[in-house]
């Protein structure tokens, strides 16, 4: 699994000209599933989400947790985060999973957000043509790779 974490003020996201998802402060995660991605890097991902220490504290060190401030949590699925552009110049996807292993995996990976971060997490609809809107705070951005997490 690949994500795209941001650190947000607020973000939404919006489909056929209604807002499906939103929060305030917390983070927007874009989330690719790769074929060969698990349950346990679902778990081993949120729990990595949750925990970092990217959120200001009182003397302005990013030394606090989502779990500290009590943020906010946005996903949306995003199979361009497996994009191979080492060919040419038309990205191939051929690595990013098919819905029939993307769909449950993330709906997993959202429910172990919300089990971890003790809140509802907000999210996009899956498959569908959305439009993502964030202030990111800092700017704060961070790729994560369970591939890489040893």
């Amino acid at each position: 699994m690949r994500v795209v974490i941001q650190r947000v003020s607020k973000a939404s996201v919006t489909v056929e000209n209604e807002i499906v998802g939103q929060i305030g402060e917390g983070l927007m995660i874009l989330v690719g599933i790769e074929n060969e991605d698990t349950k346990e890097d679902a778990n081993w991902l949120s729990k990595k989400i949750c925990n970092l220490r990217i959120f200001d504290d009182e003397d302005g060190v990013m030394n606090k947790s989502l779990l500290d401030v009590k943020g906010n949590i946005l996903t949306v699925s995003q199979f361009t985060l497996h994009a191979k552009t080492k060919k040419g110049n038309r990205p191939s996807y051929i690595a990013a999973a098919k819905p029939d292993i993307s769909v449950p995996l993330y709906e997993y990976f959202v429910k172990e957000l919300e089990r971890e971060s003790g809140t509802k997490v907000q999210t996009g609809k899956f498959g569908a043509h959305m439009e993502v809107a964030l202030v990111n705070d800092g700017p704060v951005t961070i790729i994560i790779d369970t591939k890489n997490k040893e």
